[in-house]
C-alpha cells in the first residue's frame, strides 16, 4: 500500500516508526562503547513509542544469568534486582527460546515475575508488556522489553515488529563491536608476535649471542640504524665495539657505502690529523702528493673512531669542527670540504673521568653522546659464553683443517665459572688454542690455559684439613722469623707480634732448633 492509499493513521505511524529507526541508527553510531548508545536508544522509544519502561538485558554464558545491561523508567535498585536465569520468567523464557512473548495484561500472567518491583499493583491491570529477542546470527545474546499502557487502539503486534528491528539493530551494533573489538585484539597479538619477531629476527649476522644483555644490544642497533645520527660505544675492551658499528652501518640506508675504520689510539699524533683529514702536496715534509683523509674517504658512509677517548686536544677541536659544521679542510689546504659523513665512536675510556681531568673536551663528548651503546662484558652475557666457545670451535677447526666434535663437560664448567677479563678476544685465543692442542676431536679442561683450571680439572684438591693447614703456614713463618733474625727468638718474636713465651712454645712444639740459623763464624 503506497502513501497515497494507506489510510492517514497507518501512514502517520510508518512516519513515526521511520523516523525512530533513523534516530536509533544515528545513536548507535556515536559511539563504539555500546553502555555509551543503549540508554539513549531507550529514551528514544520512550519518547516515541509512549513506552513506560524499557530494558535491555544481556546473557552472561559464563554464568548463564541474564542481567540488565540498560534501563529506562527504573531506579539503579531496580535495575540491580532484575536478574533472571535461562527459562524463569517471560524474559528467561524469550532469551532461551528465541522467540519472542507478548503479554497483555501482566496480572493475568503468571510467568511475569516482576523481578524489579516497578510496577504497582494498581498498575498491572493496564500494563501490556512486551519482549523481543537479540541475535547475533542463530545465537541469543538478550532480550529487548518494553512496558506500555493497555489500549484497544494499540496494536501489541505492531510493537513486536518493531522491537524485532530494533533488537536487530541493536544486535548488529553489539555484532559490529564484537568484530571491532576482535580486531583490534588480533592486531594488538599481532603487534607483539610482531615485536617477538623482530628480536629473533634482527640479530646483526656478525654478532653472536642470545642473552638478554646482547637483546637490548639488538634493539639499539635497530632503532638507531636506520637514521644518521651519531653513536658513541662503550664498554671494555674486547667486548666487540667493532662489530657493533659494523652491525649499524650495514643495516643502515649508507650499507652500500664505504665504511671505514680508524683506531685513534694506534696512530701518532704527528700523522693523525692528515689521517683523518687528509693533506695537501707540500703540506710538511714528505707530502710528495695530494692525500685524501678518512673522513673525505668515507663520503655517503660510515667512518668509525675506534679509541677515541685517545685523541689529542688539537685533533679534538677539529673534530669537534665536523661534528658540528660538516666541513674541514685538508692539512695545507684551504678548500672547504663538505662532510656527509655518519660517525661512530668507541671507547674503553672513562670519558667522564678524562673531563674531570680536563684531557677531554666536554662539547666534543656531548656531541659524540647522543646515541649511546654499551657493550656488555662477556661475565655478564650468561650463556654466550657457549654460543661462542662453539662458533669459534667450528671457525678454527675448519681454518687449521681438524675436526672438533665436542666441548667435554669439565671443560664446559671451566668455562663457563671464569670471569673473562680479556672478554670475547681473551675467549677467542683460548678456544684458538684448545683446537690446535687436541687430538681426540674433543677439546678438554687441560687444553684451556691454567687461568682456567678448577682444582678438581686439575687435580690440585687439596687434601689436609684446616688446623693441619694452619699449623703448616704457623710453622713457615716462624721458621722464616728465626732465619732473618739469624736464629734470635727475641728477634724473630717482635718481627711476628708474639711474646717470647709464646714463640718458645711454638718453637718447642714444632721442633724447630732455632741453632740452626744462626751465622757459623
Amino acid at each position: 500500500m503506497s502513501p497515497q492509499t494507506a489510510p492517514n493513521g497507518t501512514y502517520q505511524r510508518q512516519l513515526k516508526e521511520l523516523s525512530l529507526l533513523f534516530d536509533i541508527s544515528n545513536t548507535l553510531e556515536r559511539s563504539m562503547d555500546l553502555r555509551d548508545v543503549v540508554a539513549p536508544v531507550l529514551e528514544l522509544m520512550a519518547n516515541h513509542m509512549g513506552m513506560m519502561r524499557g530494558t535491555i538485558t544481556l546473557l552472561n554464558r559464563d554464568t548463564g544469568e541474564i542481567m540488565i545491561e540498560a534501563a529506562h523508567g527504573l531506579s539503579a535498585k531496580q535495575r540491580e534486582r532484575g536478574r533472571y536465569q535461562l527459562g524463569e520468567g517471560v524474559t528467561g523464557q524469550v532469551v532461551q527460546s528465541g522467540r519472542a512473548m507478548v503479554v497483555e495484561h501482566i496480572n493475568e500472567e503468571p510467568h511475569f515475575l516482576d523481578r524489579t518491583g516497578a510496577r504497582s499493583k494498581l498498575d498491572k491491570n493496564d500494563i501490556s508488556f512486551i519482549c523481543v529477542p537479540i541475535k547475533l546470527g542463530n545465537e541469543v545474546v538478550g532480550a529487548l522489553s518494553a512496558d506500555r499502557l493497555f489500549s484497544d487502539s494499540i496494536s501489541l503486534e505492531e510493537d513486536v515488529r518493531l522491537l524485532t528491528v530494533i533488537g536487530s539493530m541493536i544486535a548488529q551494533a553489539v555484532r559490529l563491536r564484537q568484530e571491532v573489538a576482535e580486531e583490534q585484539q588480533r592486531l594488538r597479538e599481532e603487534n607483539l608476535r610482531l615485536q617477538e619477531s623482530l628480536k629473533d629476527r634482527f640479530h646483526p649476522a656478525n654478532i653472536i649471542g642470545k642473552s638478554k644483555a646482547m637483546q637490548m644490544v639488538y634493539d639499539l642497533i635497530a632503532q638507531v640504524c636506520q637514521v644518521g645520527t651519531t653513536v658513541l660505544i662503550r664498554g671494555e675492551s674486547g667486548t666487540g665495539k667493532e662489530l657493533v658499528a659494523h652491525a649499524i652501518h650495514y643495516n643502515s640506508l649508507r650499507a652500500s657505502k664505504p665504511f671505514i675504520k680508524v683506531n685513534c689510539a694506534a696512530l701518532p699524533e704527528s700523522v693523525i690529523e692528515s689521517e683523518l683529514f687528509g693533506h695537501e702536496k707540500g703540506a710538511f715534509t714528505g707530502a710528495h702528493n695530494q692525500r685524501k683523509g678518512r673522513f673525505e674517504l668515507a663520503d655517503g658512509g660510515t667512518i668509525f673512531l675506534d679509541e677515541v677517548g685517545d685523541l689529542s686536544p688539537a685533533t679534538q677541536v677539529k673534530l669537534l669542527r665536523v661534528l658540528q659544521e660538516r666541513e674541514f679542510e685538508r692539512v695545507g689546504g684551504t678548500e672547504t670540504i663538505k662532510s656527509d659523513v655518519r660517525v661512530i665512536a668507541a671507547t674503553n675510556r672513562d670519558l667522564e673521568n678524562l673531563l674531570e681531568a680536563g684531557t677531554f673536551r666536554q662539547d666534543l663528548y656531548y656531541r659524540l653522546n647522543v646515541f649511546p651503546i654499551h657493550a656488555p662484558p662477556l661475565r655478564e652475557r650468561g650463556t654466550d659464553v657457549l654460543l661462542l666457545a662453539n662458533y669459534f670451535t667450528e671457525r678454527f677447526s675448519r681454518t687449521n683443517s681438524k675436526t672438533i666434535r665436542r666441548i667435554s663437560t669439565p671443560a664446559i664448567d671451566m668455562l663457563m665459572s671464569y670471569h673473562w677479563p680479556g672478554n670475547v678476544r681473551e675467549l677467542e685465543n683460548y678456544i684458538e688454542r684448545a683446537v690446535i692442542l687436541s687430538s681426540d676431536e674433543v677439546i678438554h679442561g687441560h687444553h684451556l690455559p691454567p687461568t682456567l683450571q678448577t682444582a678438581e680439572a686439575s687435580g690440585t684438591i687439596h687434601q689436609g684439613t684446616l688446623k693441619s693447614t694452619m699449623e703448616n703456614v704457623e710453622r713457615e713463618l716462624i721458621a722464616d722469623a728465626l732465619k732473618n733474625s739469624r736464629g734470635n727468638k727475641a728477634s724473630a718474636a717482635r718481627s711476628l707480634g708474639i711474646s717470647e713465651r709464646l714463640m718458645g712454645l711454638r718453637v718447642k712444639k714444632y721442633g724447630i732448633d732455632p741453632r740452626r740459623f744462626r751465622t757459623k763464624k
